[in-house]
């Protein structure tokens, strides 16, 4: 549950953030995105997310996967989705 102070110090922040320009915000969200990167350890996984992950992991290891180039994938949705 979030604290009262806590509720306070969010809506401050977003009224901040509402004052920003767009290329600040970018910029903002850049920085976000690095910070949680940095402390990955520290973002909470449920044991089926890890299961799933280590199951990938070794089919891939095994050359169990099919795996696709980028450029396909992104071609791909481009053309189902244009």
């Amino acid at each position: 549950m979030v604290q009262r102070g806590n509720q306070m110090r969010s809506e401050q922040i977003k009224d901040e953030i509402s004052r920003l320009g767009l290329s600040e915000k970018l910029l903002l969200v850049e920085d976000i995105w690095d910070s949680i990167a940095t402390s990955n350890s520290e973002i909470p996984m449920a044991t089926w997310q890890k299961q799933e992950l280590e199951k990938r992991y070794k089919a891939y290891k095994e050359g169990k996967l099919n795996l696709h180039d980028w450029e396909d994938v992104h071609k791909g949705l481009r053309d189902k989705h244009t």
